[in-house]
């Protein structure tokens, strides 16, 4: 009892024994970090969220199956995708739930001579779905805000997917197919002119009859408090996987030349007129290409 008292009164005497008996001392220099347990070792994430295990499963998946046997991609332009510093990757978008971001990053990946991650901006609303908002930053979806478009370009120097269109162009009805809707106030436009970083244009032909939109339930998007109800080939009747019904038509990914931003002078955001004159042209491109495009289409499921 006295021994006992005295390993009490003697909290170093009883620090030493513990660490004698139970934890011996590693040898002066040794690495001990390996010895930390991970709660998931194989998880690696990157500071925005991305998750290489959960993209990498659904590269291999879904957006495998769909890129090279039911949407069949067809690339043009793949080279115009700088291999190293960032870019500003503009794209028509449309379809009740676009394919045209994965597949455009799925192209960059098989196609491109060296093959770089790419980031989507995506809308703030999506905040309020969890499931989707959860697996978005696994991969590579970023809340689109200027602060983050520019750490992404100008000191990640990464790839950066935006569409201009943004909800209207997922809202857009099948008679209305192709036909670009306007590109806000060029706020893509200043993000790159402030990095330095080139705007490369991108045209996508088969979205819009992959995932066709023909009328809108406005009443019932009302009750739901979804973004929005539309009719197509499989839903609602097909239940909320429905959304995912896409049709097997044929997709043609054109990557035009790159516009340089970064031999316009002095802070050339400051100028508004030519802020809109950039985004004019970049619209301007990417609507004569599709008619080219579409022009040459024989049909839509073969292109």
């Amino acid at each position: 009892m006295a021994e006992h008292r005295t390993s009490l009164a003697d909290p170093r005497a009883h620090a030493d024994e513990v660490r004698g008996s139970v934890l011996p001392a590693a040898p002066e220099g040794t690495d001990l970090r390996q010895y930390l347990p991970g709660v998931e070792p194989e998880r690696r994430l990157n500071d925005w969220g991305r998750s290489e295990r959960v993209e990498g499963a659904l590269d291999r998946t879904i957006n495998e199956f769909l890129y090279r046997y039911w949407f069949r991609v067809d690339v043009e332009g793949v080279e115009h995708v700088p291999a190293e510093g960032g870019a500003l990757l503009v794209s028509n978008h449309a379809g009740a739930l676009p394919p045209d971001a994965p597949m455009i990053a799925k192209a960059i990946k098989e196609e491109h001579p060296r093959p770089r991650p790419l980031y989507l901006t995506v809308e703030h609303f999506f905040k309020g779905y969890p499931g989707f908002s959860m697996l978005l930053p696994k991969i590579g979806g970023v809340a689109a805000h200027p602060a983050n478009v520019h750490r992404l370009l100008y000191d990640e120097g990464q790839l950066v997917l935006v569409f201009p269109e943004g909800r209207k162009g997922t809202e857009k009805l099948y008679k209305d197919r192709y036909r670009l809707r306007r590109f806000g106030r060029g706020g893509f436009v200043e993000a790159a002119m402030r990095a330095r970083a080139p705007i490369v244009p991108i045209a996508v032909v088969g979205a819009e009859e992959a995932a066709p939109i023909f009328a809108h339930f406005t009443l019932l998007q009302k009750l739901t408090g979804l973004l929005y109800v539309p009719l197509t080939p499989t839903f609602p009747h097909g239940g909320l996987l429905g959304m995912f019904g896409f049709l097997p038509a044929k997709f043609l990914i054109r990557f035009l030349d790159p516009i340089r931003t970064d031999d316009l002078g002095d802070a050339p955001w400051e100028d508004k007129g030519l802020v809109q004159t950039v985004a004019h042209e970049v619209r301007t491109r990417i609507q004569e290409n599709l008619v080219d495009m579409l022009a040459q289409r024989r049909t839509v499921w073969f292109g």
